[in-house]
C-alpha cells in the first residue's frame, strides 16, 4: 500500500490565509472558523494543482493485460476496482472528513480512455499563466513511455473525430457551436436521498436479485443486463474497499501519534470508514462521509471533468442533524466544523484540464459541484432547515472556490432565509446564486416528470435542472446563435476564415424585407442545430459503447432495474440539452437591421455589412447611431424583447423534442459558462456595433452595456420569455457594494428576487464589486488574492481568469440603484 502521511509535510501549524477581501480580528484568527478550520483553509487555498499520473498508469496497465477477457462494462468496473486498490491515500492532519481523488489535494488525475494528452498538452498546462497544473520533468517522460503510445487511436475524442462529417466539422472549427463530450465524460449529475438510506451492501443486494430474476429465454438482452449487473456489484465493493483501506490507515496512524485528541479523531475515522458506504449512514458525520465517498467514487471512474453533486445536501442531512441535537451527541458547532471540513475537500479538486486549443486557454479550476440550499421538499413543503442556515455560514467565512453553491427561494421560503442568503451575496464572493423551484418545477413536470421527482429536483451544475438522483442530463455543447447570423449574413461562409460553414440562404443585398433575412438565419439555424444533434447522437452512442459508468449507475434510479448503464437509457429519465449562448447579441443585431435597414434606412444593407466587415474602422458615427438609436434587449422595450421572444421561440422550435438515442428528446438551455468569450473570438463585429473578438451576451444577459434603465427593465424584459419551456436561463446582475450597507437596502434585493420569480424568472446571481476595485485587482493582483467574482453559472478568482474573462466582468453594466 502506499501511503501519504501529511504528519511529515503539513505545514506547521498557523493562522488562515491572508487576504485583502479576508480581515482578520486583533487576536490573528479569522472570525467564525476555529482553529482545525483555518489551518485546512490555509492548506486547501495554498496547495498548488498538479496533475497526477497514477490513474492514468493503473488503468493502462490493467487494459494492457485484461482487454478483451471481459465485456466491457465488467472491464470498466475491474479496472475501477484495480484503481481503488492501489491509488495514494492521504489522510490529512485535523482532517475529518477524508478521501482524494488523486495521491494529495489539488492532485488531479488523468482520465486517457476519454482524452490523452499530449506532451505538448502537459508543457502548456505547466507553463500557462493562469489556472496553471504542475507536472514533473520525469512524469511527463512516464506518461509518454507508457501511457500514450498505448492509447492512441483508441480514445473517445479519437473515436468521436474520426467519424464525424464534413459540414459538422467545418461548423464546430467555425465556432458555431462546442462540443462538450469530444473531451470529457457528458452529463452534470446530482444524487437524492437514497444513499443516506442504503449502503454498498443492499445496493449489492438489489443486484443479486435482479440477476437472479433474468429471463434468459424471453428478453434478448438478459446477457447484457447480466453484465452491467455483474460491474455494478464490482463498483459497489470497489468502494467499500476504498473506504477500509482508509479505515487501515487511519488506524496505524493512531498507533504513531503523540496527541491523545488526535489519536481518537483518527480511531474515529477508521470507524465510520469501517461503516460507511458499506452501510447506509446512522450519524451526521457518516452522511457526509458517506456522500463524500460516492462523489470521489463517480469522479474517479470516468468523470473527465464534468460536475457531481449531493443535490439538496441540507435536506438530507437535516434528518441527521435533529436527531443527534435531540440525543445530545452533537452540537451546531460541530456540525458547522464538519460542513467546513466537508467544503474545503470540495475545494481541493479542481477540475482536469483539458487538451489541444482547450488547453491553452484558462479555463477555471472550478469543477462545478453545487451545492443546492433551501427550495421545496418532495411533499411540496418548504426545504429550509438549521442545516440551511449553518451552510450559509459556512459559504460567508471560508470565502474559497468551491463547491458552488445555490440558494432555492419559493414562495414558501421564509424571507428570514432570503435575506440571510442576500447579506452572504453582499459580501461580494459571487456566492450563492439563486433558483426559482416554483418554475423549474414546472419546467421538469413540462419534461416528462413527476411532480414528486421534479420537486425533488433542483440544478446539477451551473444553472441546468433535473430530477435528482433519477435522471441523466447531458449537456452536449453551446450553441452560437449570433455567429448563426453571422454566416446568414455571408451567405453560409464564415467571414472569419473565408470558408463555408453553413448552407446557402440567399444573398443579403437581395433581402427586401426583414422578414426575408429573419427566414433566411432561421433555415440556416435548423440546419446548423441538425448538423449538431446527429453527431451528438453518435457520442451518445460511442459512450454507451465503450465508456460506461457502472458505479455512477448504482446510485441513479433505475439502472439497476433495468441492467442498464447511466450513458445507455439506465435512468429513469434521460435528457440532451444544447445551451443556447448570446441571446442578447443576436436580439440587438436583428433589432438594427430592422430598424435601421429595413424600416427608418439609415443605412443600406451594404453600407452596415461593409461597415461590420472593417470592425467600424472609419464607421464610428454609424456605430454611434447603433448604439444611441436602437431598442436594445433588456431594457423592457417591446420593440426589441419582441425580437428576443422570436429567437427564443425558434430555438425552442429547432431543439426541443428532437429524439435523442435513448428514446426521449433533446430540449434547450440558456447557459453560456465563459465560452460566450471564445465565441466571441471567433466572430467578426456584429450589426449591434460590437466590434470584432468582443465577447458576446453571457446566458440570457442583456448585451454588456445594453442594459441602461436599471435591473427592474432587466427583469421585465427577461420575463418576457416563458423560462418553464426551457432547462434554466442565465441573468447576471452586478452592484455597486455600496448600494447594499444597510439592513433596509439587502430587504431590497430580496424583493427584487421575489419580483423576479414571481414574473417565472427562473435563475439570477450577482456581482457586488464596483469597476474600481476590478481594475485595482488587475494593477496589484498581490493584494487581491481572494477576490472571488461571478463569471456565469460559477465563481472564480478573478485574478485566476485571463484577460478577456476580466474584461467581460468589467463591461458588464454597473447598476447604481436597485
Amino acid at each position: 500500500m502506499k501511503v501519504n502521511n501529511i504528519n511529515s509535510s503539513v505545514p506547521e501549524r498557523g493562522p488562515a490565509c491572508e487576504g485583502n477581501f479576508y480581515p482578520e480580528t486583533d487576536n490573528g484568527t479569522d472570525p467564525g472558523m476555529n482553529p482545525r478550520i483555518q489551518r485546512l483553509r490555509k492548506q486547501s487555498v495554498n496547495a498548488e494543482n498538479t496533475l497526477s499520473i497514477e490513474r492514468a498508469l493503473h488503468e493502462t496497465a490493467f487494459y494492457k493485460e485484461n482487454y478483451g477477457k471481459y465485456s466491457i462494462p465488467v472491464l470498466r468496473a475491474l479496472n475501477f476496482y484495480d484503481h481503488c486498490q492501489k491509488k495514494t491515500l492521504y489522510i490529512g492532519d485535523d482532517e475529518l472528513i477524508v478521501g482524494e481523488r488523486g495521491p494529495k489535494p489539488k492532485a488531479v488525475p488523468t482520465f486517457p480512455e476519454l482524452t490523452c494528452h499530449s506532451v505538448e498538452d502537459f508543457h502548456v498546462l505547466n507553463t500557462r499563466e493562469q489556472q496553471r497544473y504542475t507536472i514533473s520533468e520525469a512524469d511527463i517522460e512516464t506518461y509518454a513511455r507508457e501511457v500514450i503510445p498505448y492509447w492512441q487511436g483508441k480514445t473517445i475524442r479519437e473515436r468521436i473525430f474520426s467519424h464525424v462529417p464534413d459540414e459538422w466539422r467545418a461548423a464546430y472549427e467555425a465556432g458555431l457551436f462546442t462540443e462538450f463530450m469530444e473531451q470529457r465524460a457528458p452529463g452534470h449529475t446530482a444524487l437524492d436521498g437514497k444513499i443516506y438510506q442504503t449502503g454498498m451492501l443492499d445496493f449489492k443486494e438489489r443486484i443479486t436479485a435482479e440477476i437472479a430474476a433474468l429471463d434468459y429465454l424471453n428478453d434478448p438482452e438478459a446477457t447484457d443486463k447480466a453484465e452491467e449487473l455483474k460491474a455494478m456489484s464490482i463498483s459497489c465493493d470497489a468502494v467499500i474497499a476504498f473506504a477500509a483501506r482508509h479505515a487501515a490507515l487511519a488506524e496505524k496512524m493512531a498507533t504513531r501519534e503523540s496527541d491523545p485528541q488526535r489519536a481518537n479523531e483518527l480511531r474515529d475515522i477508521a470507524d465510520v470508514c469501517r461503516w460507511v458506504p458499506a452501510h447506509a449512514p446512522r450519524t451526521f458525520r457518516e452522511a457526509i462521509q458517506m456522500y463524500w465517498f460516492v462523489h470521489l467514487g463517480t469522479i474517479t471512474e470516468l468523470n473527465g471533468w464534468d460536475a457531481m453533486n449531493p443535490g439538496h445536501f441540507d435536506q438530507h442531512l437535516a434528518p441527521f442533524y435533529l436527531a443527534e441535537i435531540a440525543a445530545g451527541t452533537l452540537t451546531r458547532e460541530q456540525a458547522k466544523e464538519l460542513l467546513c471540513c466537508f467544503w474545503i475537500k470540495v475545494n481541493n479538486h479542481p477540475a482536469p484540464p483539458k487538451v489541444g486549443i482547450t488547453a491553452r486557454e484558462s479555463g477555471t479550476y472550478n469543477d462545478f459541484t453545487n451545492i443546492n440550499i433551501g427550495g421545496i421538499t418532495s411533499d411540496g413543503k418548504d426545504g429550509v432547515s438549521e442545516v440551511s442556515y449553518i451552510m450559509l455560514e459556512v459559504i460567508e467565512e471560508l470565502h474559497i472556490l468551491q463547491p458552488g453553491n445555490s440558494v432555492h427561494i419559493s414562495r414558501k421560503t421564509p424571507d428570514r432565509f432570503l435575506n440571510t442568503a442576500c447579506k452572504v451575496i453582499r459580501q461580494g464572493h459571487g456566492y450563492p446564486s439563486i433558483f426559482n423551484p416554483d418554475t423549474y418545477v414546472v419546467e421538469l413536470m413540462r419534461q416528462g416528470k413527476s411532480l414528486q421527482d421534479a420537486r425533488e429536483g433542483g440544478c446539477s451544475g451551473c444553472i441546468e435542472v433535473g430530477a435528482f438522483g433519477k435522471e441523466a442530463f447531458i449537456l452536449t455543447g453551446y450553441l452560437n446563435v449570433p455567429k448563426i447570423l453571422e454566416i446568414t449574413l455571408n451567405n453560409g461562409i464564415d467571414p472569419v476564415t473565408g470558408k463555408v460553414a453553413g448552407i446557402q440562404t440567399g444573398d443579403p443585398l437581395q433581402f427586401k424585407n426583414y422578414q426575408e433575412l429573419y427566414d433566411a438565419f432561421l433555415n440556416q439555424l435548423n440546419f446548423i442545430v441538425d448538423t449538431k444533434i446527429r453527431v451528438s447522437n453518435y457520442i451518445d452512442r460511442m459512450f454507451a459503447k465503450y465508456a460506461p459508468a457502472p458505479f455512477l449507475s448504482v446510485v441513479i434510479d433505475d439502472c439497476i432495474s433495468k441492467g442498464r448503464d447511466y450513458y445507455d437509457a439506465g435512468p429513469r429519465y434521460n435528457t440532451n440539452y444544447i445551451q443556447c449562448t448570446g441571446l442578447g447579441t443576436v436580439t440587438d443585431s436583428l433589432a438594427t437591421l430592422k430598424k435601421h435597414v429595413f424600416e427608418d434606412q439609415t443605412c443600406n444593407m451594404e453600407q452596415l455589412l461593409t461597415a461590420i466587415s472593417k470592425d467600424f474602422v472609419g464607421e464610428e458615427f454609424l456605430r454611434q447611431t447603433i448604439l444611441n438609436k436602437t431598442p436594445f434587449f433588456g431594457n423592457d422595450d417591446d420593440y426589441a424583447d419582441d425580437i428576443a421572444l422570436q429567437v427564443y421561440q425558434d430555438l425552442l422550435a429547432a431543439i426541443d423534442g428532437k429524439p435523442n438515442i435513448k428514446g426521449e428528446a433533446f430540449h434547450l438551455n440558456m447557459l453560456s459558462t465563459t465560452c460566450h468569450i471564445y465565441f466571441g473570438k471567433v466572430m467578426g463585429a456584429t450589426p449591434n456595433g460590437r466590434f470584432a473578438g468582443k465577447s458576446i451576451s453571457d446566458g440570457t444577459s442583456p448585451s454588456h452595456g445594453a442594459d441602461t434603465h436599471g435591473p427592474s427593465a432587466v427583469i421585465r424584459s427577461l420575463t418576457k420569455l416563458d423560462h418553464s419551456m426551457s432547462g434554466g436561463t442565465l441573468l447576471n446582475q452586478r452592484f455597486l457594494p455600496s448600494l447594499l450597507k444597510r439592513d433596509e437596502d439587502i430587504a431590497k434585493l430580496g424583493q427584487l428576487v421575489r419580483s423576479y420569480f414571481t414574473l417565472g424568472g427562473h435563475h439570477i446571481q450577482f456581482n457586488i464589486v464596483d469597476t474600481a476595485t476590478l481594475y485595482a485587482a488587475q494593477e496589484k493582483p498581490e493584494d487581491y488574492k481572494d477576490l472571488l467574482v461571478r463569471m456565469a453559472g460559477y465563481s472564480d478568482y478573478f485574478n485566476d481568469m485571463n484577460a478577456d474573462l476580466q474584461q467581460e466582468v468589467i463591461e458588464r453594466t454597473e447598476n447604481e440603484a436597485l
